[in-house]
């Protein structure tokens, strides 16, 4: 047997907005369905700390130890988490799906965000009537970023409020992405086995 360590299958990580997400609010719905799913939890939900909240998400993924993480962020949370990878690319997060992300001039935070693509793939999911961001708004940081992005349309925030509730594109994002995680840790385990039989 090989002594190469391979580390543990992708969890989910939930990075809630302003007031945290409620009992009806579509990420608590899909954190509900993933084992070992985990939620970053503020300190303050009601004061948008840019900084702050990035650094409580790398807390929050230092104190869970050696995992690869697929992250499903909401509003302000999704600033957060850009902002976060902006400042740790190495962090051990392998996606990112960001939705209805608010837009940073509403916090006057533009400047300490990215403006190029993310280090890891991302997808922006926005809303044709959200009062914290516009669509063209949303299509604009999305190119920065290197995110498709999907226009779900009539959906304001992407809520509870809004109707959302279940969001099954999300539990269809965790999903794809978790197997292609897999498969490329099937690849990589063969490559090894392959090379070990050659030497």
């Amino acid at each position: 047997m090989s002594g190469k360590q391979h580390r543990p299958a992708a969890r989910l990580l939930v990075v809630p907005g302003l007031r945290d997400s409620g009992s009806a609010h579509w990420q608590t719905w899909l954190e509900r369905q993933q084992r070992g799913a985990l939620r970053v939890r503020q300190d303050d939900w009601l004061t948008p700390d840019l900084e702050r909240w990035a650094r409580r998400i790398g807390e929050t993924l230092d104190a869970a130890g050696d995992v690869h993480w697929l992250v499903a962020a909401h509003s302000f949370g999704c600033l957060a988490l850009t902002r976060y990878l902006a400042l740790r690319p190495e962090a051990p997060i392998v996606a990112a799906l960001l939705v209805a992300p608010a837009d940073p001039d509403k916090f006057g935070v533009t400047a300490l965000l990215p403006r190029q693509a993310l280090p890891v793939p991302s997808l922006v999911v926005a809303s044709e009537t959200d009062p914290w961001m516009s669509l063209a708004r949303a299509q604009t940081w999305a190119g920065r970023w290197g995110s498709p992005l999907v226009n779900l349309g009539d959906a304001g925030h992407i809520n509870a409020e809004s109707g959302f509730g279940p969001l099954p594109l999300a539990r269809r994002w965790v999903t794809a992405m978790t197997q292609r995680l897999e498969r490329s840790h099937r690849l990589e385990r063969a490559d090894i086995g392959e090379w070990s039989f050659a030497v």
